[in-house]
């Protein structure tokens, strides 16, 4: 049994818990299977929405799933929740996660100029 495979049992079991939401997202995100990881990490956030750490994480598959604008939104909650919590280091990597959202976003501002 694959790890996704537990957790998806612990899931239909009803062990609900951003913690486990955090996990399934963080493990088929490792499987670039970004539509279930954006769904779980999601519902993390709606359990816990000072859930910095599942903010970045969240933000982290929707940028790599091309989805900059919703990925920038995301960062932007992570940072307001890692700020109200003093998480330094997570609010250090989310502002480096979102300044490249940010360029990208540009850059194809750019592209779509020309």
């Amino acid at each position: 049994m694959s790890q996704i495979d537990t957790f998806e049992a612990m899931l239909s079991r009803g062990q609900d818990s951003e913690m486990l939401r955090y996990t399934l997202g963080n493990a088929y995100y490792k499987e670039k299977r970004f539509t279930e990881a954006a769904m779980h990490l999601s519902h993390a956030v709606e359990l816990k929405p000072g859930y910095s750490t599942a903010w970045k994480v969240l933000g982290r598959v929707l940028a790599d799933d091309g989805q900059l604008q919703k990925a920038l939104e995301a960062f932007d909650s992570g940072l307001e929740a890692a700020q109200s919590n003093g998480d330094k280091q997570v609010e250090k990597e989310i502002g480096v996660f979102r300044k490249r959202v940010v360029k990208q976003l540009s850059m194809n501002d750019q592209a779509e100029e020309q």
